[in-house]
């Protein structure tokens, strides 16, 4: 993942009162039309409750007790920072990720990841080698503003998200205008992520002090060489 803070205020909207010699004349300049939603576009489509609540409450509660979960960190000027949720990466022998200087302990398939990875295969259509599992314990785990973009998941990323526990909000922001948008996923909701998103959106899944309940999130890739995440 690729962090990339960008924050200001969206472009005002243009003033309907007057006209355009009037904007011009006012030095007003017109607001840029707001970029088509991914899912308007298909970089981004949303397979609604693909899996039933009770299979995804087994895998999770299954997840959480076999898997082997790190509080991995990030550095900022030689200063180690542990990142709000833990992890575990499951891939193909010799495939690893780090970041930050920190490098993700690869653990092999184990027969439960793997009945979910061909699960979501079958369900959009892609192979993956590799699957990211992040378990957000409570609304105070987050993921800042991101793109999975790096060079090892080749030119055209395709990402499969699949969300197992409490709904959370899945936000985007438009690299073109900034704009902000949200979408609340629940439990056995599967998000599949083309290759435009990575190249013209950024992601995050915001702190949310309210949630109480964990949530698992698995995102599966096809890994071409050693990666780099950011935080």
């Amino acid at each position: 993942m690729s962090d990339r803070n960008r924050h200001r205020e969206p472009p005002l909207g243009e003033d309907k009162a007057h006209s355009a010699v009037a904007i011009q004349q006012l030095g007003h300049i017109p607001a840029r039309p707001a970029t088509p939603s991914p899912f308007e576009t298909g970089a981004l489509e949303l397979f609604h409750r693909a899996l039933c609540a009770e299979q995804c409450q087994a895998w999770m509660a299954g997840l959480i007790e076999q898997l082997a979960w790190h509080k991995d960190y990030h550095e900022v000027h030689g200063r180690r920072f542990h990142i709000p949720r833990l992890q575990a990466w499951v891939a193909d022998a010799g495939i690893q990720y780090s970041y930050s200087n920190n490098l993700l302990e690869v653990q092999p398939w184990s027969p439960l990841p793997l009945a979910i990875k061909r699960e979501v295969e079958a369900r959009v259509g892609h192979r993956f080698n590799a699957v990211l599992v992040t378990y957000y314990r409570n609304g105070d785990d987050h993921v800042t503003w991101h793109a999975d973009d790096e060079r090892e998941l080749g030119d055209a990323p395709v990402i499969a998200s699949l969300s197992l526990g409490a709904t959370r909000s899945f936000q985007y922001q438009s690299q073109m205008d900034e704009r902000i948008a949200n979408v609340m996923l629940e439990t056995g909701d599967l998000l599949l992520m083309r290759p435009a998103f990575q190249q013209g959106w950024l992601h995050q899944v915001p702190m949310e002090p309210e949630v109480t309940a964990g949530r698992i999130n698995l995102t599966f890739r096809q890994v071409v060489g050693a990666a780099s995440l950011g935080n």
